[in-house]
């Protein structure tokens, strides 16, 4: 289930840690087959488990503790509102308010068209630059007014 392109860049991510300590690179190992399959299964967490050689319950630990790795599929684009209290203070909250109604969905809900699943998000230490948001955990938005968040809709689509 590991593609060879997977094995290689993990296999990269292991020479960052001692050859006895080669759990170290599972949150790294996860990103790698996540951004492949676009979420984790249960498969595919025991094959990151086996080729770290770790226990299969220390793997879904790390995965089922952090926000960014999605536990079944999600829309082509998962948008992470941050509505920590100085983000909803900054207007989060409305920003959420405004994705919920505008894409028709609530909180870890895709849309009916596959492109977006939306997802309410931890502090994303940018709290100066709310409302924040992360696209497919790799992309940080910032000031997102109702108008800048049209215009990722309409990118992203």
């Amino acid at each position: 289930m590991l593609s060879p392109q997977a094995k290689q860049k993990i296999d990269r991510e292991l020479t960052k840690y001692p050859a006895d300590q080669k759990q170290s690179a599972v949150m790294s190992a996860l990103a790698i087959v996540q951004d492949e399959y676009g979420w984790l299964s249960s498969e595919v967490m025991d094959e990151v488990a086996q080729y770290l050689g770790m226990p299969q319950i220390a793997v879904y630990e790390v995965a089922t503790f952090y926000n960014m790795y999605n536990l079944k599929p999600m829309g082509k684009s998962k948008i992470t509102v941050c509505t920590n209290l100085p983000c909803a203070l900054s207007g989060g909250v409305d920003a959420a308010e405004y994705l919920k109604k505008k894409l028709g969905v609530d909180w870890r809900e895709t849309t009916a068209d596959g492109n977006f699943t939306l997802v309410e998000g931890e502090c994303m230490g940018a709290c100066g630059d709310a409302p924040v948001l992360l696209v497919n955990n790799k992309r940080m938005c910032s000031f997102m007014s109702n108008e800048k968040l049209d215009k990722l809709i309409e990118e992203l689509k």
